[in-house]
């Protein structure tokens, strides 16, 4: 009898035990969801404009290009909407400008060296691609392709400026001096940012110069193999001889058919800190918990940074800049109807497919318009101006048009600017 008793007290116990391993690993479940993963990337239904995501089957992307899909839900702390650097080029202030491709930033960059109404102003040479954007004191104050050139190599993504920033102006300088850096970035629509990254690489043009740095070190050529043949790329070793150094004429399908494309979520990509997924190495995690921490990586980077615009709304960009720094620009920026990327015809299933392959962009872009337009609102209603301005061209009525910078002065291939 007292043997039974044992038994079924060691029974009872074993039960109590194995109920308390099972709710550590939900409680832990929940934890690891909650921590890594955006809500509406990982939440069990879809919802109009949310992304679901499966191993078996990806589910159409909902998202409708005439509203921009405005991601209005999310909300945010003051921390996040007030937006307030006074900009001081004589003390240690350093704008950081984030250039991603196909984005605007080619004018925005020009904007930045020769229409800032700065003290100094940056001084800009003819023949000379780059200008001096120096203080009284020797000190850069703008850190950019048209300051700089490519110092941290051609389009260096958050990652990279994260870890060559400090070090390239110590040297520049040399000095080792306190800075405080101001990171900014322009934004894009994914459809038309990856169609217009696709016609330019359609016309011969690449970024084969680019580093892809991380960790330390470069990507390797098995961690993102190349979908044309690259001689001129620092990755590829000088022994291997190449027929085609670009993908000129490429059509959208054999574009959207490389797999390693880093035209696919470039934004969520060139935003996010790829540390935390082990840079370039795909094996490091599980391709849905890679996705959700670089979504999630990409949203807080972009929020954290003094200032973003997008390049749908060219005039409340402008407004934004000047109100977070206190700095004007000399001649209003522009908004332009026509852009390549927009005459591309399309039909649904391409549009689908190129929406697929950026989910995590739009996404992103869902979230950053949300988060610019109620920071455009914050600060509007603090200076009196709220009823006063249109959302498009502040008091200019502007036709609500994608923005393509000038392609006849593309000059991202100037591996001369990577080199010094």
């Amino acid at each position: 009898m007292f043997t039974a008793c044992k038994r079924k007290l060691c029974e009872r116990r074993r039960h109590k035990l194995c109920g308390l391993l099972i709710t550590a690993v939900v409680v832990a479940g929940f934890f690891f969801f909650g921590y890594f993963c955006d809500d509406r990337l990982c939440r069990l239904s879809t919802s109009a404009g949310g992304l679901h995501r499966s191993s078996q089957h990806h589910a159409p992307v909902s998202y409708n290009l005439a509203d921009g899909s405005t991601d209005m839900q999310t909300t945010f702390d003051d921390a996040a909407l007030s937006r307030d650097y006074p900009f001081d080029t004589e003390g240690n202030d350093v704008m950081v400008f984030l250039h991603m491709q196909k984005t605007g930033g080619t004018t925005f960059g020009r904007h930045l060296v020769r229409n800032l109404d700065a003290k100094p102003s940056c001084r800009c040479f003819r023949g000379r691609k780059r200008c001096d954007c120096v203080n009284t004191k020797n000190q850069w104050w703008l850190f950019s392709r048209y300051s700089m050139g490519w110092p941290c190599g051609l389009h260096a993504d958050w990652t990279e400026l994260q870890n060559c920033v400090d070090e390239t102006l110590n040297k520049k300088e040399q000095v080792v001096r306190p800075r405080r850096y101001l990171y900014i970035t322009m934004l894009r629509e994914p459809l038309l940012r990856y169609l217009s990254e696709w016609k330019h690489v359609r016309r011969g043009s690449t970024w084969l110069a680019a580093r892809l740095r991380c960790n330390g070190r470069q990507a390797t050529l098995q961690e993102v193999p190349f979908c044309f043949d690259g001689k001129s790329s620092p990755r590829q070793p000088k022994s291997v001889s190449s027929v085609h150094d670009d993908w000129s004429g490429v059509s959208l399908r054999e574009f959207l058919s490389c797999p390693h494309n880093l035209a696919n979520d470039r934004q969520t990509r060139m935003l996010a800190n790829l540390s935390l997924v082990g840079c370039y190495n795909h094996s490091a995690m599980l391709p849905a918990q890679r996705r959700a921490i670089m979504l999630q990586s990409a949203k807080t980077n972009l929020r954290e940074m003094a200032f973003f615009g997008l390049v749908e709304y060219q005039r409340a960009s402008q407004y934004l800049f000047e109100k977070t720094f206190h700095m004007r620009f000399i001649n209003n920026f522009e908004q332009f109807s026509h852009t390549h990327a927009k005459s591309a015809n399309l039909s649904d299933a391409q549009r689908d497919r190129v929406l697929e392959v950026n989910r995590l962009d739009v996404e992103l872009y869902q979230y950053a318009k949300g988060l610019f337009m109620k920071r455009l609102h914050k600060m509007r209603l603090a200076d009196g101006t709220l009823g006063h301005y249109d959302v498009d061209g502040d008091t200019i009525k502007v036709p609500r048009t994608e923005y393509e910078e000038d392609e006849n002065y593309d000059d991202d291939n100037d591996v001369d600017a990577v080199r010094h």
